[in-house]
């Protein structure tokens, strides 16, 4: 299997995990340059079989498979909020048991 299709079935296999690729992962994963990268991704976007979107916060890109980037948005933002119920959860906790300890 060649590096071009080891990373796109990694793509493909995040996209139906319900996660998005970051393009700046790939090097390190893969070993391989940035160029190379680039290049890969710029061949696998063009394939067809994948498409791009850039984080709102970073500008970074990401990559899923093709008619995934809502499904995946939406489950990202379930992840966020849930993440951030959990902390808010934990914090309040941590809060109240310092302040009964205080007392």
């Amino acid at each position: 299997m060649t590096t071009e299709q080891k990373i796109e079935k990694f793509v493909l296999r995040n996209s139906d995990n319900g996660y998005f690729t970051k393009v700046s992962t790939i090097p390190y994963k893969f070993e391989i340059s940035q160029n190379k990268v680039w290049s890969i991704i710029g061949e696998l976007l063009e394939n067809g079989n994948i498409e791009s979107i850039h984080d709102e916060m970073t500008g970074e890109m990401k990559l899923c498979k093709i008619g995934k980037t809502y499904s995946i948005m939406g489950l990202e933002k379930n992840r966020r909020a849930e993440k951030y119920k959990t902390n808010k959860k934990f914090n309040k906790s941590k809060t109240h048991n310092t302040t009964k300890q205080n007392s």
